[in-house]
């Protein structure tokens, strides 16, 4: 080769790697795609082969949702789904068959790719899914295209093919509930279904008893050996610690029995009327027992409350919302067999912040999709969540308000119009719904998903409930008061004594677990203490990447203030469990009386629960008392730990997603960067190559 064809030969070159180079940059600089519609796969427009699509789920889709938030499918057409986060999701539709499920409903486990079967199957039209651990913020649509009259599935309205059974009514001073499996009949057709339940049924019975009159329940385990010892919490009580359902203290072996002594007074005297709930408590344990049925009611009553006028007798109706899923043999499925609940790491796709479990049907009084036959009357509903993970927003079918008169732990000083309620694990609300002029109508109970305003609170899904049917006529004395006894007042310290912030600890590699003040619970660590008759303001802060609905023990607690401002109307009441958004915080205040001892506060998502989000604080009759025998004042190597467990947390994000969108956009920056030099050097080694051979050149 001459010297003047080298000299072409390797220009060519230099000029080909400078335009490689330039159009690298070019192609660099493009703005980001906008939301991807959907993987086409296989799509050959001049054949008839069907149409096929990808569902993507991208990093951090609790904050960012599906990546592919519409698809579009041809009838007969695979649809697919990607999981590129590091926590599980799912895809379900909105739509349900004629059994209540939906019509997919698809586990994806991070870094996985599956399919969904049943989506080649449906009809023409529009489906809108979601995933049920966050309905939120993840949300998308899939369009079936093809002719109409082609065939195929669709959604079917939802029949209501069995009566509500409210639970068995226990009123006696001194009550013994055996501990123990049953057959409960939970769906509408084939087996009853094996449940661990108090007394025999799910929920267990209701304890309904006068306030100030001292309560004795003796709860006898009889539960198979290998579910090991339980403890029972009455969730919203004031009590001894004894009786608190301790989690690792005081439990019921099996074989044996236990009795829990509940005065029903505050301070000398009787507690506010309230509508409080038992339940297991036990560490570990508490989402497994909860979940195969150890849950039941306990309402409390007074003399005054009856010159209220309220809905009564008959009229009065507790329902206890939970959900489950299912074998087709109508067997509980067991999410928690072989799952290690730890609080103090875990690793995989149950770690947490992807710990949730949540159930494909949703049961009222225990049975799913039930009726239940009303008058032409005002009724009281007392709705309660008394599911593990799950959150509702309550709404009536066919538009009519409800109207709140209490929480769980009391009556709200005047009435509340809403026409829907929110309600998370564990919180309660006192209703009166209006059912004149509707005889012969058909109104549902339902969740509606309704957008919480955080991006990446917890939502609810959309599911019906139960169907009140109003069949006859009746004569109505009861009436909305226009205002109710209110909670006695407590002069709220402006200083806050203590600040509680609910976080998530670890790392993928050795573990994740949840944590309060950047510990996960220890069972013989006190928080702090607090002087017995003191007076008390606290802190609830939520430093981690989801929602949580935090729960505190014992006393009588007031809402100070929700994200510094007044709390709105509903929840100017007693409370005892508040939704903490990511970044929320709520001020809380309470008397501390009667009773010494330790106590807990948690997250009532039991999986965060079982997972180190609880921590303890003792009340005691002088700060520098000692605490009882196990127990250490972890008060006192706070700092050093708190520092320490700082270090191991997860950088997550605040709830806003800046944080996020921004670690995005650098890493967008440094991998464009890294491929841009790439190209440089490809282009540096041509032209150092080229110079070495002219000057080879120039020396012969």
């Amino acid at each position: 080769m001459t010297t003047t064809r080298l000299d072409r030969h390797w220009r060519l070159i230099a000029a080909g790697c400078v335009l490689v180079a330039t159009a690298g940059y070019a192609a660099l600089a493009q703005p980001a795609a906008a939301d991807s519609q959907g993987v086409v796969l296989g799509h050959v427009p001049s054949t008839t082969a069907p149409i096929s699509a990808t569902i993507v789920i991208g990093h951090n889709a609790l904050v960012h949702g599906y990546q592919t938030k519409v698809v579009t499918i041809s009838q007969g057409g695979s649809l697919n789904v990607v999981n590129e986060d590091d926590m599980q999701h799912t895809v379900t539709t909105v739509g349900l068959k004629s059994d209540g499920l939906p019509l997919f409903d698809k586990f994806v486990s991070p870094g996985s790719t599956t399919s969904i079967p049943a989506a080649s199957q449906l009809a023409p039209g529009r489906y809108d899914f979601y995933c049920r651990f966050h309905p939120s913020s993840m949300r998308g649509t899939l369009v079936v295209e093809g002719t109409t009259g082609d065939g195929g599935g669709g959604p079917a309205p939802l029949t209501y093919e069995q009566p509500l059974q409210l639970p068995k009514v226990l009123t006696g001073s001194h009550i013994t509930i055996p501990v123990k499996p049953a057959d409960v009949r939970v769906l509408p057709h084939g087996p009853k279904t094996r449940m661990w339940t108090f007394g025999g049924s799910y929920p267990g019975p209701t304890i309904e008893r006068p306030v100030g009159k001292d309560t004795r329940v003796t709860y006898v385990n009889r539960l198979p050996k290998s579910a090991g010892s339980i403890t029972v919490h009455l969730h919203g009580d004031h009590h001894p610690w004894q009786d608190d359902g301790q989690p690792t203290r005081f439990l019921i072996r099996h074989g044996d029995r236990r009795t829990y002594d509940y005065p029903l007074t505050d301070g000398g005297k009787a507690e506010p009327v309230a509508f409080d709930w038992y339940h297991d408590h036990r560490m570990n344990a508490t989402a497994r027992n909860n979940w195969h049925g150890l849950q039941g009611m306990f309402i409390t009553h007074s003399k005054a409350e009856r010159t209220l006028r309220l809905p009564a007798g008959k009229y009065d109706v507790p329902l206890m919302v939970s959900d489950r899923s299912f074998t087709k043999h109508n067997q509980l499925t067991d999410p928690y067999r072989g799952r290690r609940m730890s609080m103090h790491g875990m690793t995989g796709p149950t770690a947490p912040p992807g710990d949730g479990v949540v159930g494909r049907q949703v049961l009222v009084d225990g049975r799913f999709a039930p009726y239940f036959k009303v008058a032409t009357h005002r009724y009281r509903l007392r709705l309660l969540n008394s599911s593990t993970f799950e959150t509702y927003d309550f709404a009536l079918s066919d538009g009519r308000p409800f109207v709140q008169i209490g929480t769980g732990d009391g009556l709200l000083p005047k009435p509340v119009v809403r026409q829907d309620i929110l309600l998370g694990p564990a919180q309660r609300a006192d209703v009166i719904v209006d059912f004149h002029d509707e005889l012969h109508k058909r109104v549902v109970l339902q969740s509606i998903s309704k957008p919480t305003g955080a991006p990446v609170g917890v939502g609810s899904p959309t599911a019906s409930l139960m169907q009140f049917r109003v069949t006859r006529t009746a004569t109505d004395h009861s009436r909305i008061p226009a205002s109710m006894p209110p909670p006695r007042k407590i002069h709220a310290p402006k200083h806050v004594s203590m600040t509680w912030r609910f976080g998530l600890g670890g790392n993928t590699k050795t573990g994740t677990y949840w944590t309060i003040n950047g510990r996960p619970f220890n069972p013989h660590r006190v928080d702090v203490k607090v002087p017995l008759g003191s007076t008390q303001t606290w802190l609830l802060k939520n430093v981690s990447p989801i929602t949580h609905f935090i729960h505190l023990h014992e006393e009588q607690w007031h809402t100070i203030a929700v994200n510094g401002k007044r709390p709105p109307p509903w929840e100017r009441g007693l409370e005892d469990t508040w939704r903490l958004d990511p970044g929320e915080s709520i001020k809380v205040a309470a008397k501390f009386t009667d009773y010494t001892g330790v106590f807990m506060l948690h997250c009532h998502m039991l999986n965060h629960e079982d997972d180190g989000m609880m921590a303890q604080f003792a009340v005691v009759r002088h700060r520098h008392d000692a605490l009882p025998h196990g127990y250490t004042d972890g008060t006192k190597r706070h700092h050093a730990h708190h520092a320490m467990a700082a270090g191991m947390s997860m950088p997550m994000g605040p709830s806003d997603g800046s944080s996020a969108a921004a670690s995005s956009r650098w890493s967008q920056v440094v991998g464009r960067s890294s491929r841009a030099v790439g190209l440089e050097l490809v282009v540096l080694v041509a032209v150092v190559g080229w110079r070495r051979l002219r000057r080879l050149r120039v020396a012969h």
